[in-house]
């Protein structure tokens, strides 16, 4: 019996030869930016943002590495006390024709209890998810135009941007169909609307103090908002099981 599987990596070899490369600033669709994507496995980030191809550079450690991971802990560390609550990094977002972002940091809420994002058959995120967070040092120009534009149409309800080189973090929540600018108290926090109990400690998450970040975390995860918040999900949870 002869194999079929030096025919299968021809075939491969043959698909891919005839595909041409992905490369920054081609205006594609989603099924051909996936297609090119698929065939070109080393690259490790492409997004499509309104219709253009944005390949990332190598990410520089005090720049985007460390904050990312500052950032991550904290969305993890809230996702941990919230169940039905999931939490992904650089996930794929499809979220229309000309957009599939893959978002430093998502934050959403389980279909099962009500979210507004699903996972399709090939297991990406199909959808806005409720929360995106992105880390912004030499994309601030991609993160604050296009991209939030694409998130605030597919309907993202809350996004937050991390200028590292500015030094500053803005907080978006979409009202009435539109980015408003969520403004701290007087003591730097800015507290979510969609996650109750999640609190945002701007000022020392970037000086880098994650003690007090978490420390603020730790107070909403443990106020009657986020109880109140984890009951409900449990019900909207139990309802939609098959044999409530």
């Amino acid at each position: 019996m002869t194999s079929t599987q030096p025919q299968a990596i021809a075939s491969q070899v043959k698909l891919t030869h005839s595909l041409p490369p992905l490369e920054n600033g081609d205006r594609l669709i989603r099924p051909e930016f996936e297609r090119r994507y698929h065939a070109m496995p080393d690259i490790k980030k492409a997004e499509l943002i309104e219709g253009v191809v944005y390949m990332a550079s190598p990410l520089r450690f005090r720049s985007h590495a460390e904050p990312h991971g500052d950032l991550i802990g904290w969305l993890w560390t809230y996702k941990i006390a919230t169940p039905q609550v999931q939490m992904g990094i650089e996930p794929t977002v499809r979220l229309d024709l000309d957009n599939e972002p893959q978002p430093d940091g998502v934050l959403l809420i389980s279909p099962e209890n009500g979210g507004q994002s699903t996972l399709d058959e090939q297991g990406y995120i199909q959808g806005a998810p409720e929360l995106v967070a992105e880390i912004a040092a030499s994309s601030a120009a991609i993160d604050l135009g296009d991209k939030k534009r694409a998130y605030r149409r597919n309907g993202v309800k809350e996004y937050i941007i991390w200028q590292v080189f500015d030094e500053k973090i803005e907080w978006f929540r979409l009202e009435d169909g539109d980015y408003v600018s969520v403004l701290p108290d007087e003591q730097g926090i800015i507290r979510s609307q969609v996650f109750p109990g999640l609190g945002l400690d701007i000022p020392n998450l970037i000086q880098g103090n994650m003690q007090q970040v978490l420390t603020i975390l730790q107070q909403g995860i443990s106020s009657p908002e986020h109880q109140g918040f984890v009951q409900v999900l449990g019900e909207d949870s139990a309802e939609s099981s098959p044999n409530a």
